[in-house]
């Protein structure tokens, strides 16, 4: 069974969804929201998503490019903020959230625990510690001023210097509060580092970052992390000049110098001209008395010796009067010295003469030939003794020799592995035996017992001479290469050893 509604119109769903967005944007068409950013997230297109939540509930929001980029801070999840903007609704997805047009941190407190956080994260990064810090220099050349060219700031420096010390200023106009104000003053500060040193525009010696009091608002470009980076980056001495005495941004900690106010700035980067003027002639007149008095001891020091020295007009008589001794003795003593010369000239010339010469050369000959002569005599002498004492060695080794003695008829007797054997017994023990003869070697064996020889009578060894094939077989020999001796004929042909020896000079 079905109700019958005939009064109700019927919606599609586009129509509804369209209605709910009219009504909405018509209901909450500018709205103040506060909430903690969540889920902060910014797209590669700039635009920004995130969530507004309180302790019961959750608002997605949105904020274009634009109005991100207007943002006086860097928003961050857990910070609470005041967004201001307008309701509507996302067909798509059924969804409502918060157009943002404008936001910022919820008072106070909030920008400052986002302060006191930033502190401590880049205090842990090392950039406030004090001995990064560097001096100021003393007398600088050239200042670099870093502040809103239209404000009073910049007359004040300029004023203050021109009464304490004239110095070249360079100014780089930035924007000091609002859209854009951070990234400018950091561009300042390392356009001013890029500068190179005798370029066509001087690089300043130090550096005034300076702007006028306000509120924390107005001076929070001054605690963008930009800032604070470029300023500890610089390569030139930097003095910050932020506010009042009583303000305090983070960029003071980065400085290396952090003065109340901008014309406090100007008066710590110069010196008072008259007091260093005062100061340099000061030391001037300390160092011309220092120099007088000197002066006056030394003299004194100089009069006292100069009493203990004789008057230099006696000094002088003195050298006067030898010099006139000495004019008077120069002439007799060049005329002695010229004679004395000329006889010493003489004397040598006639040492000199050819016949002197020729004399002494064929002295010298003579000299030189009775010394070859009997050089001649030592070495022939010499000479004949040493072929007298090779002849009587030569005829000593032909004495000694054993070929001679084969030579006269005997034989060297050796087993069959090159011994040489000496006794009877020996042989016997060695059976097969070889004898060296005056021409050549034959191969024996031994027959039978040694036997006895009569006393006086020659010992002979019983041996039959067998040819090497009829050796047993236990004994026969391996054929060996024997070393050839020279026939004795063919020696006595050759002559002494003395005569075949020939000259060994």
């Amino acid at each position: 069974m079905t109700t019958e509604t005939p009064n109700l119109p019927e919606y599609s769903v586009s129509e509804i969804a369209n209605a709910v967005k009219r009504t909405v944007e018509d209901r909450f068409g500018l709205v103040h929201v506060r909430g903690e950013i969540s889920g902060w997230k910014q797209a590669g297109s700039g635009h920004a998503y995130l969530c507004l939540k309180d302790e019961s509930a959750v608002l997605d929001g949105v904020m274009w490019r634009g109005m991100v980029n207007g943002l006086r801070f860097r928003p961050e999840d857990g910070l609470e903020v005041i967004a201001t903007g307008k309701l509507t609704t996302y067909p798509g997805r059924s969804k409502y959230q918060m157009v943002i047009e404008r936001m910022e941190p919820a008072g106070v407190g909030a920008l400052m625990a986002l302060l006191e956080e930033r502190k401590r994260k880049l205090a842990a990064e090392g950039l406030f510690d004090p001995k990064r810090k560097r001096p100021i220099p003393y007398l600088p050349e050239v200042i670099g001023v870093i502040t809103s060219p239209t404000g009073a700031v910049i007359r004040d420096i300029l004023h203050r210097l021109a009464d304490r010390f004239p110095r070249q200023v360079l100014l780089w106009p930035v924007l000091v509060q609002g859209e854009g104000a951070a990234e400018q003053v950091a561009n300042a500060v390392r356009g001013f580092n890029a500068l190179e040193q005798g370029g066509p525009i001087p690089r300043p010696d130090v550096l005034i970052v300076a702007r006028g009091g306000g509120s924390i608002e107005d001076l929070w470009a001054f605690n963008e992390e930009a800032v604070i980076r470029a300023v500890a980056e610089s390569g030139i001495p930097v003095i910050s000049a932020v506010g009042h005495e009583t303000d305090t941004t983070l960029v003071d900690y980065a400085s290396d110098r952090r003065a109340p106010t901008p014309t406090a700035a100007a008066e710590m980067a110069v010196p008072v001209k008259a007091d260093l003027d005062y100061t340099v002639g000061q030391f001037g007149l300390r160092l011309e008395r220092a120099l007088f008095k000197g002066m006056e001891r030394r003299s004194e020091a100089v009069k006292g010796l100069a009493r203990g020295l004789p008057h230099p007009r006696h000094l002088l008589q003195l050298a006067e009067q030898r010099f006139d001794e000495l004019s008077e003795r120069l002439p007799k003593s060049l005329n002695n010295g010229l004679v004395v010369w000329r006889n010493r000239y003489e004397r040598l010339g006639d040492r000199l003469a050819p016949r002197l010469l020729t004399q002494e050369l064929r002295r010298s000959g003579e000299r030189v030939e009775r010394v070859s002569e009997g050089l001649t005599r030592v070495t022939s002498l010499r000479l004949r003794d040493e072929q007298r004492r090779l002849g009587e060695a030569v005829r000593m080794l032909e004495t000694l020799s054993p070929y001679a003695t084969v030579q006269r008829g005997y034989a060297v007797v050796r087993s069959r592995d090159g011994r040489v054997l000496t006794t009877a017994e020996a042989a016997q023990r060695a059976g097969a035996l070889t004898l060296e003869l005056r021409d050549g070697t034959v191969g024996v064996v031994v027959d039978g017992e040694p036997q006895a020889v009569a006393e006086g009578a020659p010992k002979q060894a019983s041996a039959e001479v067998s040819s090497p094939a009829e050796l047993p077989q236990t004994v026969q020999p391996k054929p060996r290469v024997s070393r050839p001796k020279p026939a004795a004929k063919e020696l006595e042909k050759a002559g002494p050893v003395k005569d075949r020896q020939g000259s060994l000079f």
